[in-house]
């Protein structure tokens, strides 16, 4: 019997970074490449690179959804804002276009757009976004899109490192925090009386 050869295993990146600047993508383009791939997630950065990453892993996602859902309850009872997953995107003021994996925004805010304009990318920077970090991400990208958040208009954020079990807080005008191994952070005062117990995804 013939040996048959070895397969060589083929590494599939985590993640794919397309320098599109002279392509010329419209934000309408986008938007349909996005809605035809459902299974990747993309973003387009303000230096017209367009990221395509892989689902979340299991427990990725799940980190996501308890803070989606306990953010969701919160909001639900606040009142004043609506809260988006890692699915929205949103066009933020330096053209890039994001989604992050949590995120608030108040509804004085959207009234200012049509139900067909909110039907595709919010034209508008969330007032909190959180990121989760995946075994994918490097802190420092994150760091970098958390400084993006702020700059184009987010009032908090929240990077979440559950692997180092750190969170780096971020508000304009103000140093990034850093707080170590915390149960619980709150959302005070952009988020009044929202309180998230992290220590239930670490």
């Amino acid at each position: 019997m013939a040996r048959v050869p070895p397969v060589k295993e083929q590494v599939v990146p985590s993640k794919l970074v397309l320098n599109v600047e002279n392509v010329g993508l419209t934000e309408e383009q986008f938007f349909q490449l996005c809605s035809d791939n459902r299974d990747l997630f993309m973003e387009l950065t303000a230096r017209k690179e367009l990221i395509i990453m892989p689902p979340a892993g299991f427990l990725s996602g799940w980190r996501e959804n308890i803070l989606c859902y306990h953010l969701t309850d919160w909001a639900l009872k606040n009142g004043t804002g609506i809260v988006n997953g890692p699915s929205a995107g949103y066009k933020l003021p330096d053209s890039a276009i994001r989604g992050p994996d949590a995120s608030w925004v108040r509804r004085d805010r959207i009234a200012a757009f049509s139900k067909e304009e909110l039907e595709k990318f919010g034209h508008l920077c969330p007032d909190f976004v959180a990121e989760v970090m995946s075994p994918s991400n490097t802190l420092t990208e994150l760091q970098d899109k958390m400084a993006e958040y702020v700059s184009n208009g987010a009032q908090l954020g929240w990077l979440i490192d559950p692997f180092e079990t750190r969170v780096y807080i971020y508000r304009p005008g103000h140093p990034v925090e850093c707080l170590e191994n915390p149960t619980r952070i709150s959302g005070d005062p952009v988020l009044p009386g929202f309180v998230f117990n992290i220590a239930e995804i670490w």
